[in-house]
């Protein structure tokens, strides 16, 4: 019977990482990665990266916090918000950036003999159309994200639960939601932006300017929200 409310506990942390995956900040800077993505299982990976890089820097400040009793102010926390900002804002111009001067994917040139039958060996010249290879990025921006909502679950953490192990699984079991959710993210709004569901280069065209459009905005946003209005004026 003690384990009982451990497994609501744990069940609910799946739950809250599922949820939290599904925020404005995480469905906009996301979007604007896989929308770069010709394949769905591209996609999905960089939906893993972010959740592994989120779940990194939450597990992290878990262990700073809960298990080194390390006092982080909460104002600290409000600078980090600013940080996950700015970097809607350096995303959303970077991908408007590559997509209006059609960087969005590379030449690769390789030659290479093979015989044909009844020929001799022939000389081929070969062109690849390659991706951008974005799983670091996608877990670089999971890192940032993660600064910004480790706060507010480390401290209710440790009001609600006072085993130190308890509450590191909890935050394990939270990431483990996170990845699940963002997966789910990257895949679901990876779609539009694919030659198979969309064939219009037009619509897709209007449909990457306007995730990055609200991205940028909603950085602006954020930026003000926890930098300039708290600290500024």
């Amino acid at each position: 019977m003690e384990q009982f409310p451990l497994l609501i506990l744990l069940s609910y942390a799946l739950y809250e990482g599922l949820i939290h995956a599904f925020e404005a900040d995480h469905i906009l800077a996301v979007t604007n990665i896989v929308s770069q993505r010709e394949k769905f299982v591209a996609a999905i990976k960089d939906g893993i990266y972010w959740g592994l890089g989120h779940t990194s820097t939450i597990f992290l400040m878990g262990v700073i916090v809960i298990l080194f009793k390390v006092n982080i102010p909460d104002s600290s926390f409000s600078y980090f918000e600013a940080v996950v900002g700015l970097m809607l804002v350096v995303v959303a111009t970077y991908r408007l950036t590559i997509f209006l001067k059609h960087e969005q994917t590379t030449i690769r040139f390789h030659k290479h003999y093979h015989e044909h039958a009844g020929e001799n060996k022939q000389l081929h010249a070969h062109v690849h159309l390659s991706g951008k290879h974005l799983h670091k990025t996608s877990y670089g921006i999971g890192i940032v994200h993660g600064l910004a909502g480790s706060g507010a679950l480390v401290v209710l953490i440790m009001t609600q639960i006072k085993s130190v192990a308890n509450s590191l699984l909890y935050l394990v079991i939270f990431g483990i939601g996170s990845i699940v959710g963002m997966v789910l993210v990257a895949g679901i709004f990876s779609l539009p932006f694919s030659k198979k569901t969309i064939d219009s280069k037009v619509l897709r065209t209007i449909l990457v300017i306007i995730s990055s459009s609200l991205c940028f905005f909603y950085g602006c946003y954020v930026i003000y929200e926890n930098f300039i209005y708290l600290h500024v004026r």
